[in-house]
């Protein structure tokens, strides 16, 4: 090469080799990190959001049929087909998503050893919650034991685990959206090196020949330009769009979920208030109160909190109209609660019982309108992540491919451009 490079020909092979190589190496390195992020939104779509979303559904639904199962015992035996097929569909929803959870989950994993865990509980609290109906419908003070024992397995087990799970997902989520949004500098830096060396090239033929243009690097300093601005516009699009879909979709769920979580977990205190009648107290600060009553008003102060936290991070009509009607149920069913705990702790328990399980103007109308409601904000929001996550996503796909193409155009360019050069010297 020492030999070659005191020649102009063989100078130009050098030149001709070197540009050669920094395109290729531009638009490979351009193909890979554009893949990469691509294979990254495409996880955030269509794998880590979904299992997100499935993992919350698993506590949605286990605490759905934690309250959907009090209020059936309260109905005693006059519980309506709707409450106990609302209790089933739970049941059901919560173990199809276990199953889905599993499927995705990597062996050895932690999210393995709680799902594991979640389908060895899951039938040990049915069969809880099936004795506690058998007792009840025969009049035995026992079946309200049985309930509380289910509640407290719930509680202390389930949801806890169900927590974690939902945790990992969100974990995993995180992850593939800070693998999908950063810029790829590595490819960007060598396309920079590309057209400078292009140009210096193009400059160093003008000053030996005093030719304006070389064809064949002009088509090799177009090829990589095009390929460079493509990659930087193309990933700030999607970068803009993942992002736009985590802020107003994926925050927005996660508040909406725990608010729903929230809302499921103080409607079944409220119910096992009124099953334990002051069985089960706690002492707070020297003071004595009954524990589902108080682990109710922790919980609608939980609800509060993120319906106030949604109408912030609603960005539209849509996204904030129901959480507006979940506020509105919400500050209804706390008047009507109120109620009720007067009359539960002054010894008219029918009254209570009617107020919460009654036909009309009871507490449970509220909290289906609080359920409804955020059910709808959470649809729509899952709408708006699905359309920006995709915007993302379809601004990546086509990237990996066409930085190759134009990377090997501006090679062959380059090699052409130099290759007509030295056709002079023969």
């Amino acid at each position: 090469m020492r030999a070659a490079a005191t020649t102009e020909p063989g100078r130009l092979r050098i030149i001709g080799a070197v540009l050669a190589l920094l395109v290729v190496a531009f638009g490979a390195s351009a193909a890979w990190q554009a893949d990469a992020r691509s294979a990254a939104a495409h996880d955030v779509l269509h794998r880590s959001q979904p299992l997100s979303s499935g993992a919350a559904d698993i506590y949605r639904s286990l605490a759905d049929a934690n309250t959907a199962a009090s209020s059936g015992f309260l109905a005693g035996g006059q519980e309506t087909p709707q409450s106990r097929t609302r209790y089933e569909n739970d049941i059901s929803t919560a173990a199809k998503g276990l199953v889905t959870a599993a499927a995705n989950a990597e062996p050895g994993s932690a999210s393995e050893a709680t799902i594991a865990k979640l389908n060895g509980l899951l039938p040990e609290y049915k069969g809880l919650v099936e004795r506690a109906r058998t007792y009840n419908r025969q009049g035995y003070p026992v079946g309200g034991a049985y309930l509380r024992y289910a509640n407290e397995k719930m509680q202390q087990e389930m949801l806890p685990a169900a927590e974690d799970l939902y945790t990992t997902e969100n974990a995993r989520l995180d992850a593939d959206y800070g693998d999908a949004t950063p810029y790829p500098w590595l490819a960007i830096g060598l396309g920079v090196l590309a057209l400078a060396g292009l140009g210096w090239a193009q400059h160093r033929t003008y000053r030996r020949t005093n030719r304006v243009l070389n064809h064949g690097l002009v088509a090799a300093s177009a090829a990589t330009t095009v390929a460079l601005l493509w990659l930087v516009v193309g990933h700030a699009v999607a970068r803009a769009e993942l992002n736009g879909s985590y802020d107003h979709g994926i925050r927005s769920l996660t508040v909406l979920h725990d608010a729903r979580i929230a809302s499921l977990k103080a409607r079944g205190n409220e119910n096992l208030s009124l099953v334990a009648r002051g069985a089960d107290t706690l002492t707070v600060d020297g003071q004595q109160y009954d524990t589902y009553y108080y682990d109710f008003d922790k919980d609608m102060a939980s609800l509060g909190k993120g319906l106030t936290r949604a109408a912030q991070l609603a960005d539209d009509q849509g996204g904030s109209a129901p959480v507006k009607t979940a506020e509105s149920n919400m500050a209804v069913w706390k008047q009507r609660h109120g109620a009720v705990r007067d009359d539960d702790e002054n010894g008219n328990y029918q009254q209570a019982l009617d107020k919460v399980i009654g036909a009309k103007g009871t507490t449970g109308e509220c909290f289906d309108g609080v359920d409804t409601s955020l059910a709808r904000a959470i649809d729509h929001e899952q709408g708006e992540f699905q359309r920006a996550a995709t915007d993302g996503q379809d601004a990546l796909t086509p990237l990996s491919a066409g930085a190759a193409v134009l990377a090997l155009i501006g090679a062959a360019g380059a090699v052409a451009g130099i290759g007509r050069r030295l056709s002079e010297y023969r």
